[in-house]
């Protein structure tokens, strides 16, 4: 059984496993981009502590016991405990449910949204630094609020000390592990639902 994260966050039986063999592009690539957020060659545009806090953070904003969240919150508390801290309670506090936005195409206004928006404090600014918090802000942006994200927004990570090849890891990031956690989940509601050897042959048949 191939050891990948999405195998060990979802806990993959041996069921589990054959469904994801049937897509092994999927799961190659799925890996391949975790070692390249992960394990970066180069960390001289966002930090590994950075890295670890923003997953948290965006894993987080789905609850604390999704296990996708709590094997981020591990990395993240390994990273950096203290700021950690203040990160994993930012999650907690500004989790909702989504998305929202509002459309600027003609003739789907009515489909407009409206919901929290995720502001970091001073106090929260001043533990974890205005870089972070920024990357915080910008997270929650684009977990929540994907179509409002602007080119104002991305001035104020800029403001905030990211360079524009930090910002598109940052982006990067947070999409990739939206999908990670999809995946997750998905894979998490197969077992609970009690795939079987037997079922999984039949799907792949």
């Amino acid at each position: 059984m191939t050891d990948d994260i999405v195998d060990r966050i979802a806990e993959v039986t041996p069921e589990l496993d054959a469904l994801r063999r049937r897509r092994p592009v999927t799961r190659e690539q799925l890996q391949a981009s975790f070692d390249a957020l992960f394990q970066p060659v180069s960390t001289e545009h966002v930090s590994q502590a950075e890295r670890e806090l923003v997953a948290a953070f965006a894993t987080g904003l789905a609850g604390a016991e999704d296990p996708t969240a709590v094997f981020y919150a591990g990395r993240a508390q390994e990273a950096d405990a203290q700021r950690a801290a203040v990160v994993l309670a930012e999650a907690a506090q500004a989790a909702t449910t989504g998305p929202f936005g509002a459309y600027t195409e003609l003739g789907l206004q009515a489909e407009n949204t409206d919901g929290a928006r995720y502001v970091p404090s001073e106090t929260v600014i001043a533990a974890v630094d205005e870089r972070l918090a920024a990357a915080l802000a910008h997270t929650h942006l684009l977990v929540f609020r994907p179509r409002e994200a602007s080119g104002a927004d991305l001035g104020r990570l800029l403001d905030a000390g990211w360079s524009a090849d930090g910002i598109v890891t940052l982006s990067q990031l947070v999409s990739f592990l939206a999908f990670q956690q999809r995946v997750v989940t998905g894979l998490r509601v197969l077992a609970a639902a009690g795939l079987t050897a037997e079922n999984s042959e039949e799907e792949a048949a």
